[in-house]
């Protein structure tokens, strides 16, 4: 979907140019929750852009702000409206990461350190359906299948021919060890990362257990960045029950450094390709 579409980085950038209008007023998200008798939490995540955001919403914002300007208002509405279209992933249902998929969508380039599996964007469809049965043991048959879908759809970033998603994997050697599936689903994910590997926009590192303990032994997490710059980087941490973003340049700066330190202590990515050839080989009987 291209980016000037996209409902998620609209409502994010809507809801930056809100709280640019708010600081620019000198109002709390407290003191502008009072003027409109809502709640604080509604005025943070619209700005935050986790939730859709109404011409209404626009209008009354710039009411309070004092936006005297109609352009800025004409322009503010658009943004509302565009931001309420549905992505290709809405007509999968509800699904409880459509946020992230909204931003891995419009992404330019992704950073992912996983210490348990194979990064959803490289699984095979059979490895995505063990871990998928694995990890979510009472899911019915139908949403285990409209889950496989949405994660194979979202591969199609790395499949573009023009400006694929720029995608650097480093992952812990128990992600290539962890048997998911069988031996058989495990040798073909191997080889398919190996296939991988040689695109020049996908670079995969593995760290082996030699290394011992590393900065991301506290789990896995991603880093977004997106060809515009007026989008701020992301960090995204997977949670359970819910997700966590992080947007403040400072929890990027602190999550980049990690990544960097992860890079360096992780094989380079011939070595990673090598490593992944032999471990293929004790899943071939």
């Amino acid at each position: 979907m291209a980016s000037n579409v996209n409902p998620t980085v609209r409502r994010r950038r809507l809801g930056m140019e809100l709280r640019r209008l708010r600081e620019l007023k000198g109002m709390t998200a407290e003191e502008v929750a009072d003027r409109l008798l809502v709640s604080q939490s509604k005025i943070s995540r619209l700005e935050n852009g986790r939730r859709s955001i109404s011409q209404r919403d626009v209008r009354d914002l710039c009411n309070v702000y004092d936006v005297e300007d109609h352009r800025v208002v004409d322009s503010l509405m658009q943004m509302a409206k565009d931001s309420r279209q549905q992505g290709w992933w809405h007509a999968f249902g509800d699904m409880p990461y459509s946020v992230y998929i909204g931003l891995e969508t419009d992404a330019s380039s992704l950073r992912v350190y996983e210490s348990l599996i194979i990064p959803g964007l490289l699984q095979t469809r059979d490895y995505a359906e063990a871990v998928i049965r694995g990890a979510l043991p009472e899911v019915t048959q139908p949403d285990m299948e409209k889950r496989v879908e949405v994660r194979m759809r979202r591969q199609e970033r790395i499949r573009e021919a023009e400006n694929p998603l720029r995608l650097w994997v480093v992952m812990d050697e128990s992600a290539l060890r962890r048997e998911v599936g069988s031996k058989a689903v495990m040798r073909e994910q191997l080889d398919h990362l190996v296939d991988l590997s040689q695109r020049p926009h996908i670079t995969i590192q593995v760290i082996k257990f030699s290394m011992g303990a590393h900065p991301g032994v506290t789990g896995q997490y991603a880093i977004l960045e997106f060809p515009d710059a007026a989008d701020s980087s992301v960090v995204y941490l997977e949670g359970v029950t819910s997700d966590l973003y992080l947007e403040k340049a400072n929890d990027v700066q602190n999550y980049s450094m990690m990544y960097e330190h992860l890079r360096a202590q992780a094989l380079s990515a011939n070595e990673t390709r090598k490593f992944i050839i032999d471990t293929a080989k004790s899943y071939a009987s």
